[in-house]
């Protein structure tokens, strides 16, 4: 099922150019899958999260009854799903008695599973039971704020672990700059106690404030809802170790001559002319007066008398 297949089309070939790795990597794809059983929160939730990663998501509707998270052998679907698919993040929802509204989310490196976070839905309202403007619906693509309130995120290792996965999957990609029109939502998470985290979604509104800073107000969009903290799976020490290590630069291009560059104007250089002896060069024609005053010299030479002087001394 693994098996490496050397692409025989061009579009193939420009497939696993995309796919290889890059000084600076693309966004981070989410696959989104369901377990053999689920219920209707976890079908919402889903959905919720396909509809928040629109454009780097990738949703599948059937039931996969050989996953099971945290299980020797049960995790081989989701290396082969996350190769098939070039997905780094994956989110995985499943219901049981034992388990109930059960979300498993991980992260995979180099298409092997490099740490797992498993939390219970709590009291679950889905994006369709907020009414609220439309117009001031967050946009896609949009960047969002991220609010971490509470010491157990700095203290709980298992909430530390949270933090990163849900930074993660919902910060997109990774931009250095930014524009300030685009940030119009913000993720609210409250550590209620060590194993319960509060977590809710919300629209920024701008308004006048009498200041060029306008006042911001929060406008609950969905979906809400409490995590409870169930098992967790930290990255092996050597595992992270070699993902965290980073590339070596690239070699520093030589420095043209006479070429500088800034942010305004962008790109320029100088061009240095030499002096041209534009008296030595010959002409590529001949002027129409210069052959007149050639013509006449040569008559007027063949017309001269020559006298000569015939006086005895």
């Amino acid at each position: 099922m693994t098996d490496i297949k050397t692409p025989k089309t061009v579009r193939g070939r420009r497939e696993v150019e995309k796919r290889a790795p890059k000084l600076e990597e693309n966004g981070k794809k989410t696959l989104i899958l369901h377990g053999t059983k689920t219920s209707q929160v976890i079908n919402s939730l889903l959905t919720d999260i396909y509809h928040l990663k629109k454009g780097n998501a990738i949703k599948y509707s059937r039931k996969n009854d050989n996953i099971r998270p945290f299980e020797i052998g049960g995790e081989t679907s989701l290396a082969f799903f996350s190769l098939k698919t070039d997905c780094s993040l994956i989110v995985f929802g499943s219901h049981s008695k034992k388990r109930p509204n059960n979300l498993v989310i991980g992260r995979t490196y180099d298409h092997q599973i490099y740490d797992l976070v498993e939390v219970g839905i709590e009291n679950f309202k889905s994006m369709d039971s907020f009414s609220y403007d439309r117009k001031i619906a967050p946009k896609t693509g949009s960047k969002p704020f991220f609010a971490f309130i509470g010491e157990g995120f700095d203290n709980v290792e298992e909430l530390k672990h949270l933090k990163e996965v849900l930074l993660d999957l919902f910060r997109g990609e990774v931009v250095t700059n930014l524009n300030l029109a685009g940030l119009d939502r913000v993720y609210l998470c409250t550590a209620v106690s060590p194993n319960k985290v509060f977590m809710t979604h919300c629209a920024l509104r701008l308004k006048k404030s009498g200041s060029i800073v306008p006042r911001m107000e929060l406008v609950e969009v969905g979906p809400s809802m409490d995590f409870v903290m169930r098992r967790n799976r930290f990255p092996d020490e050597g595992l992270r170790k070699e993902a965290m290590k980073k590339a070596s630069e690239v070699k520093k291009k030589k420095k043209v001559k006479n070429v500088t560059g800034d942010a305004i104007q962008g790109k320029f250089g100088k061009i240095y002319v030499p002096d041209q002896k534009v008296g030595e060069k010959a002409l590529p024609y001949k002027p129409k007066g210069v052959k007149r005053e050639r013509k006449e010299a040569k008559d007027g030479s063949k017309n001269k008398k020559i006298k000569f002087d015939t006086s005895d001394d």
